[in-house]
C-alpha cells in the first residue's frame, strides 16, 4: 500500500463517512473512508512534488473516493500547463462521482484558457459522464465573463445525455450564464432550446440565485415548462 494511502486511512471518520456516503448515490459506501476535504487538501499540499506523491499518481486506479480526491488535489499543485493536461488525462477517465469532478479546480488552467478551449471541446463529445461534466464546469468557471462567447452556450446546449449528472450540471450552467450573461443566453429559455428537465432545472437554480434581478425572476417562473 502506497505511504500516502495509509496516511489518508489514519484520518477515517466513521460519522462523516456515513454522512458523506449518502450524498453520493454512485459510490459504493465501502470505497469512502470518511476523510474531510480540508485534511486531504493538508495532505496535497505537503506531498506534491515528492517521490511518494509521483508514486501515487503512478497508481491509478485508486481503491476508495478519498483517494480520487487527493489525487485530483495533486493535479491542482502542478503549475505547468501541459503537465497538468497530462495528468488530466490520465485521472479522468477514473472519476465516477460528481464531488470528486467538481473539486478538480486546477489553477494554471485559469491561466490558459486560450488553449484549454480545445481540451473543453474534446472533453465535452467524450462518452464519459464525468468528462463531459467537467468540460461544462470549466466553461461555466472560466467562459462567462471576458472570455464569452455565443459559441459556448450552444456547445452546451448540444450536448445530448440522459445522465443525471451531465443535465445537472447543464442546469447549472446555464443559470450561473443568466447571471452573467443574461441578454445572450435567455432566449435559450424563450425558445425552449433545451429539454424540458433541464430546461425547468435552469429556471429553478435560477430563480434562487442572489444575482438575478427580481423582476427577470418573475419573467423565467412564467417559462416554465409542464412535464
Amino acid at each position: 500500500m502506497n505511504g500516502i494511502t495509509s496516511l489518508v486511512l489514519s484520518f477515517e471518520d466513521g460519522e462523516y463517512k456515513a454522512f458523506h456516503s449518502a450524498l453520493m448515490p454512485t459510490v459504493d459506501s465501502s470505497k469512502v473512508i470518511g476523510v474531510r476535504t480540508p485534511v486531504l487538501r493538508k495532505i496535497a499540499k505537503e506531498k506534491s512534488n515528492t517521490k511518494e506523491a509521483e508514486a501515487f499518481l503512478n497508481s491509478l486506479p485508486h481503491e476508495f473516493y478519498e483517494e480520487n480526491n487527493l489525487h485530483g488535489f495533486l493535479i491542482e499543485k502542478i503549475k505547468d500547463y501541459d503537465e497538468c493536461i497530462i495528468e488530466l488525462e490520465r485521472f479522468l477517465p477514473y472519476i465516477d462521482n460528481w464531488a470528486t469532478c467538481d473539486s478538480l479546480n486546477p489553477p494554471v488552467l485559469k491561466k490558459n484558457t486560450d488553449k484549454l478551449i480545445f481540451k473543453i471541446k474534446e472533453w465535452i463529445r467524450s462518452n464519459h459522464t464525468y468528462k463531459v461534466r467537467f468540460a461544462i464546469k470549466l466553461l461555466m468557471n472560466y467562459y462567462l465573463d471576458e472570455h464569452f462567447s455565443g459559441e459556448w452556450p450552444r456547445m452546451v446546449a448540444g450536448v445530448n445525455s440522459d445522465e443525471y449528472y451531465v443535465k445537472m450540471m447543464k442546469a447549472w450552467y446555464f443559470a450561473t450564464a443568466l447571471a452573467k450573461q443574461y441578454d445572450s443566453v435567455i432566449t435559450y429559455i424563450e425558445e425552449k432550446r433545451l429539454d424540458a428537465w433541464t430546461h425547468n432545472k435552469t429556471i429553478q437554480k435560477a430563480v434562487e440565485s442572489y444575482r438575478i434581478s427580481d423582476d427577470k425572476k418573475q419573467y423565467l417562473k412564467q417559462l416554465r415548462l409542464k412535464v
